[in-house]
């Protein structure tokens, strides 16, 4: 892999990783459309390493926040919430693995994801906006929302927010837990690529093009997480509705 695929390939995931278009969807299209391949399993732990780091140095404060809080009844059951909402992707990756894997190999399922995305995106414009707290109900049902974005086509960061969002939480509040979720999910999936990187006995070589790959997907990854975050606040965020609803139509009647 050259230097320059290594950087396109960190952009790509920055972007696509944070803003709901499905990361998973355009690595299908980018393989089946324009005959891209995916990088190395090495590359792919780093580059998930780097968009890790973006959503610690962007939520840094509400993070230290927590840390400090432990102690207290609220930040405890949030934690909680977070672990019980993480269990319905968890049990879809290990029990479903081989459905998932087989959709990765539709482009008419990642066409019709994309659909199913765009109007998910579209229809939160019409939401009433809330003020209600993620209680342990709330946060379960957008997990199971979470555990759907393992269908390529249905972005992670796009089905939790909108859930949150029509549950009646603030987009402040459902950036927050959507990307709360998000962490172990990230990790999670870094650390099975891992497993099957020590399986595969590949070189560890520490090179140009991992050093660029982590790089460009942390800072890509920062400044789509800020975009995603002022999208949110301004209400727009149905916005990327429109584009996931366009590209999902092209890619089913292509």
């Amino acid at each position: 892999m050259t230097v320059i695929e290594a950087l396109l390939l960190g952009i790509l995931q920055g972007i696509t990783e944070f803003l709901p278009i499905s990361s998973s969807g355009h690595l299908v299209l980018g393989q089946r459309l324009l005959g891209v391949d995916t990088p190395g399993l090495l590359f792919e732990v780093v580059v998930h390493l780097g968009s890790l780091l973006s959503i610690i140095v962007v939520f840094r404060a509400y993070l230290l926040e927590l840390l400090f809080s432990w102690r207290t009844a609220a930040t405890r059951q949030l934690v909680m919430t977070v672990v019980i909402a993480t269990i319905p992707a968890v049990l879809v990756g290990v029990f479903l693995n081989g459905v998932v894997n087989s959709a990765f190999d539709s482009i008419k399922i990642t066409g019709g994801a994309l659909v199913f995305t765009g109007a998910t995106l579209i229809a939160t414009v019409l939401i009433k906006r809330g003020q209600h707290p993620v209680t342990v109900k709330r946060g379960t049902l957008i997990g199971i929302a979470q555990a759907l974005a393992i269908t390529p086509g249905i972005s992670r960061s796009g089905i939790t927010i909108s859930a949150a969002l029509f549950l009646g939480i603030d987009a402040t509040t459902a950036a927050r837990f959507s990307f709360l979720l998000a962490m172990p999910a990230i990790a999670g999936a870094g650390l099975l690529t891992a497993v099957d990187l020590a399986g595969s006995h590949q070189t560890l070589v520490i090179d140009s093009g991992l050093l660029v790959g982590f790089l460009s997907s942390f800072v890509v990854g920062i400044a789509a997480l800020k975009l995603l975050l002022n999208t949110l606040s301004s209400g727009k965020f149905h916005w990327f509705g429109i584009y996931c609803l366009g590209l999902g139509i092209l890619t089913l009647f292509s």
